[in-house]
């Protein structure tokens, strides 16, 4: 058989293989697989396939830690391309969420919408009808308080721009392919500018016999290219996004790919007929490495082997090299491997949708991956090799030296600032602010199964056909991680079952992005290591699987590394319709407790200062907001005691005795007050006493004898995160119940005060604060429409 040489191919080259991104022992390895040098289309090949972003040839190793069984887990990590979880009754549902943090620094729009077509892909490759999205998003800051230089004007602009681009982009592809986005989180930090990250969220549907598998099974059956024909965008992707993002990063833009939501709707829809009638014996979706990638894994996945001619495959450009078809990451493109004698109904399904679709090879029984371009070779590598066999690595890790501690001049010496004024500030930074401006543009009402809408501790979806109410949530908090990446990973687990738990849902299992840094470098490595560690740790606490999910490392440029940010999205069940549950109170006259850890305590070594004895507002919103720092340690969580707190809060939501549930997070108790004022059919206001409780009198009632409160302790008591805190509300006739069942499972509990009026009503100690909820609510609701409605240069979404 002869093999491809192109004239025009470049000599493979120690300098050509660097490019590549393969070190020279990794070259010699792929000599030693192939039994000869590889040509240059076997080099991009190998290049695509191990690198990071497909091959987690870095983090393997520590993503091997995560618990990933379960009486539940139908499809477990690593076995498929979204993990499978059952619900009872015969259904199940498939999740994932991927990055596209890369294409999206570059092209936002196009990164972003790009991002959510291949998650949906992941999905419906599966067998599952994809129900909803959610994501998780991190920008530089879009504030310009202190912007001063021209310079720091330049880089804001710049992050608005990312911002509204990456917002626009999602909006796009999510509402025109018909899948709702109802939930998700976005921060603003300055280690984010120049480098969003984009996690995007999938959840889909399926009966358990509908299952589908990405295996190239049966030698003989016939293998179908279907969808987009294959063009030169997202050349190597996969190997872009596995390196640092440079200034001449820009020139990388055709490795950013373009799509179209259209064609995948009708791709998805041509795909799940095709599966319903029984003529799929295996399908993948094309997404990094395209091509490369589904043929190998699939065969990979069968011990099989498979053969494809490139000359078959459609293209819409001319030209195209054996390389370039091979590495293209065009979007919308599927590879199904038919059931033989079934050739003429996957022809007739796809016609029927308008869905191009080719024969271009088929299974075969000698494990090889051969691809073919007019006859002959132009590349033959064995496919276990390319899928599973990548080199592994275990790089040094080494703490930081340079961390901000509690030892911190900075933080002890704070300066005297309003506490009233403080509240404010909060709720009108972007990170703890309304995303209603975002949300507004993304369609979270079709297929009209969205109960709780964006903006509640959790989304709830009802999935009417097969009469499942669910429940999920993304979660992490960078400043915790860059702190302390190992209590940021656990408290990354708790908050999202917590707020879970806050909807009514029992959480059921988890899917990650871990975003990093360039993982050579040994801090960055080390980040990494003890945030799996941690988020393992809280995974196995609170019963919650990892099904699966994606790492997205070297998410850095010449500025600096993004702090390290392990998302975290969970999903729960709720059991019954009537324990859907908000944040937001609901009646006049309802009783306020403070669920939970009732004084605020740091670690036994927090030290005094700004703190106080067992205080701690490290990593704090408020420390970040008001005081211009990001510094440390963040909060400790005890996960014993979190996960009582979560279960008294469910059964107490179970039996029907909460009006409200909030958890308090970033900004602490006075902001989660404030954010359950803000129901968005009325606003209410509050009184609450949030002064420290004699010893032994954790569960009593609201105290007359006041002490006197300095400012820090003011500040401390309204703004501090300490982990496991939820505020409810309930009724008053319900109130001894609640109590009891508080008191039966030794949980402590803090009476607060009551819903009533139109102010938020707050004391500490002798210290009386009160604001206008509508002053508040305004800050709240208008401040990112504000900040993007004064900069011109911002993006605008498309008229859809």
């Amino acid at each position: 058989m002869s093999r491809t040489t192109p004239t025009a191919d470049p000599v493979v080259t120690p300098e050509l293989i660097k490019r590549h991104g393969l070190t020279s022992e990794e070259f010699e390895r792929i000599k030693k697989i192939l039994g000869r040098e590889p040509n240059f289309t076997e080099l991009g090949i190998f290049s695509v396939m191990w690198s990071e972003h497909c091959s987690y040839k870095n983090s393997r190793k520590e993503l091997r830690k995560f618990p990933t069984t379960g009486p539940n887990i139908l499809v477990k990590a690593g076995e498929e391309n979204a993990g499978v979880v059952d619900i009872g009754d015969g259904w199940a549902v498939a999740f994932k969420m991927e990055s596209h943090n890369h294409p999206s620094a570059i092209e936002p729009f196009q990164g972003a919408a790009t991002g959510v077509g291949g998650i949906i892909r992941d999905i419906f490759t599966m067998g599952a009808r994809p129900e909803f999205c959610l994501n998780s998003l991190r920008f530089g800051p879009i504030t310009d308080e202190n912007s001063g230089s021209e310079i720091r004007k330049s880089k804001i602009a710049a992050n608005r721009r990312l911002f509204t681009g990456v917002v626009s982009g999602i909006a796009h592809y999510g509402n025109c392919v018909g899948i709702p986005t109802i939930g998700g989180e976005i921060y603003f930090d300055e280690s984010f500018e120049g480098n969003p990250l984009v996690n995007v969220f999938c959840l889909g549907v399926l009966r358990h016999d509908e299952l589908a598998r990405g295996t190239a099974e049966g030698s003989g059956n016939p293998v179908f290219y279907v969808g987009a024909e294959t063009g030169r965008d997202g050349l190597a992707g996969a190997a872009f996004a596995s390196r640092e993002l440079t200034e001449q990063s820009r020139e990388d833009r055709p490795a950013v790919q373009v799509g179209d939501p259209f064609k995948e709707k009708l791709l998805l829809e041509a795909c799940l007929e095709l599966l319903a009638r029984g003529a799929i014996a295996g399908i993948q979706d094309m997404g990094a490495a395209g091509l490369t990638c589904s043929t190998c894994e699939t065969a990979s996945r069968a011990g099989s082997g498979i053969e494809i001619d490139l000359s078959k495959v459609p293209k819409r450009e001319p030209g195209m090299t054996a390389y370039e078809i091979l590495l293209s990451e065009s979007q919308e493109r599927m590879l199904i491997i038919a059931r033989r004698g079934k050739e003429n109904l996957v022809r007739e399904v796809f016609d029927k949708w308008d869905v191009p679709c080719a024969e271009i090879g088929r299974v075969t029984g000698d494990g090889m991956m051969r691809v073919r371009n007019n006859g002959a070779i132009a590349a033959e590598i064995p496919a276990k090799a390319l899928a599973e066999e990548a080199p592994l690595y275990s790089r040094e890790a080494r703490r930081p030296t340079t961390a901000g501690g509690i030892g911190d001049r900075r933080y002890n010496k704070l300066r005297k600032i309003d506490t009233h004024d403080a509240l404010r500030q909060l709720l009108s930074d972007p990170t703890i602010a309304s995303k209603n401006w975002v949300s507004r543009q993304y369609d979270h009402t079709v297929r009209t199964g969205t109960v709780v809408k964006p903006g509640s501790d959790a989304a709830v979806f009802f999935v009417r056909y097969a009469n499942k109410i669910l429940a999920a949530t993304t979660d992490c908090n960078s400043a915790y991680c860059a702190l302390d990446p190992r209590e940021g990973g656990k408290i990354a687990v708790a908050e999202a079952a917590r707020n879970l738990t806050c909807s009514g849902a029992k959480p059921l299992a988890v899917t990650d992005c871990l975003n990093f840094g360039n993982p050579y470098k040994s801090e960055n490595f080390w980040q990494l290591r003890e945030a799996v560690e941690g988020i393992a740790e809280a995974c196995r606490a609170v019963g919650t699987p990892v099904t699966g999910g994606n790492v997205s490392l070297y998410n850095e440029n010449p500025a600096g590394v993004v702090d390290p940010t392990p998302t975290i999205a969970m999903v729960g069940l709720i059991d019954d319709e009537k324990h859907i549950t908000t944040q937001w109170f609901k009646n006049h006259g309802d009783v306020i407790i403070l669920v939970g850890t009732v004084v605020p305590r740091g670690r036994d070594d927090a030290g005094a200062g700004i703190n106080g004895p067992g205080y701690n507002l490290g990593g704090s919103s408020y420390l970040k907001v008001c005081h211009g720092l990001k510094v440390g340690p963040p909060p400790h969580i005890d996960l014993a005691h979190e996960i009582k707190v979560q279960n008294a809060v469910r059964d107490l939501i179970r039996e029907g005795l909460i009006k409200s549930a909030h958890d308090c997070s970033e900004g602490g108790l006075a902001v989660a007050l404030a954010e359950s004022c803000f129901n968005p059919e009325k606003l209410f206001g509050a009184k609450a006493d949030c002064s420290r409780r004699p010893a032994g009198d954790a569960q009593g009632t609201m105290q007359t004898n006041q002490r006197h409160a300095s400012h820090s302790e003011a500040a401390t008591a309204l703004f501090n995160e300490s982990q496991s805190r939820i505020i409810i509300s309930v009724a008053p006739e319900n109130l001894d119940k609640a109590e009891s069942i508080l008191r039966e499972r030794a949980v402590p509990f803090q009476q607060l005060g009551k819903v009533e009026g139109d102010q938020l009503r707050i004391q500490v100690e002798d210290k009386k604060f009160a604001w206008p909820v509508a002053d508040l609510f305004d800050d709240w609701w208008n401040s990112i429409r504000r900040v993007i409605e004064s900069d011109s240069s911002a993006e605008r979404i498309p008229s859809l």
